[in-house]
């Protein structure tokens, strides 16, 4: 589990072909420090497990799955990636809970430069419209966001200077592809009202 708050962003050195998948081998100070062969790691918001380490490298594999869910296999030597250590059990909360499992992908339709902050709008499939409320959370590459603006499948978030600065936000274009992990208390709250509603109509057949 993770917060959402990305503690570096590291720097893709290999991308290797693994069958269907593909193997990364990234570049990083902060996250390698403590980790060791089969911790877990988020990488632009996907929990994955480290396979190999060396000095500040370390290498993450990818199935056909993941790549065809998320945006990692759209990933360059050279590109940028947020990077997160798994929440420690003493650790403050100061973004959500994210899981590390990416729901879908959006697109980046527009980034707006403010006056001292950026504000950028992102369209999904319609079908995870439910998940989304105003000022409400979700995890875009990892990063934990407030949903400041909804309309149907588009949402906007507000970015303070340190986020775009620390994170790949600010080396995202306009068509960009992004993660998206929604907040897992509304998919539990789905389920709990789905039962529910199964348990009523149990009850009104009978």
């Amino acid at each position: 589990m993770f917060t959402g708050l990305v503690e570096e962003t590291g720097t893709i050195e290999k991308k290797i072909k693994t069958g269907d998948g593909l193997r990364f081998v990234i570049h990083a100070k902060k996250v390698v420090e403590d980790t060791e062969i089969g911790c877990s790691i988020s990488v632009n918001g996907c929990c994955l497990t480290v396979v190999e380490k060396e000095a500040s490298l370390f290498g993450v594999d990818t199935i056909e799955e993941t790549l065809k869910k998320t945006n990692l296999g759209r990933l360059g030597i050279g590109d940028k990636v947020n990077l997160e250590r798994p929440l420690k059990a003493d650790a403050r909360l100061g973004g959500h809970f994210v899981l590390g499992h990416i729901d879908t992908t959006g697109k980046v339709t527009e980034i707006e430069e403010l006056s001292n902050s950026h504000f950028m709008r992102i369209t999904f499939p319609k079908e995870f419209q439910k998940y989304l409320i105003y000022v409400g959370s979700v995890a875009i590459d990892g990063v934990s966001m407030t949903v400041a603006e909804l309309k149907e499948n588009t949402f906007g978030v507000g970015i303070i200077p340190h986020t775009w600065k620390e994170t790949v936000f600010s080396e995202k274009k306009m068509g960009d592809t992004v993660n998206l992990e929604f907040d897992v208390l509304g998919k539990y709250v789905e389920r709990i009202m789905e039962e529910r509603s199964l348990n009523t109509l149990g009850i009104q057949q009978k």
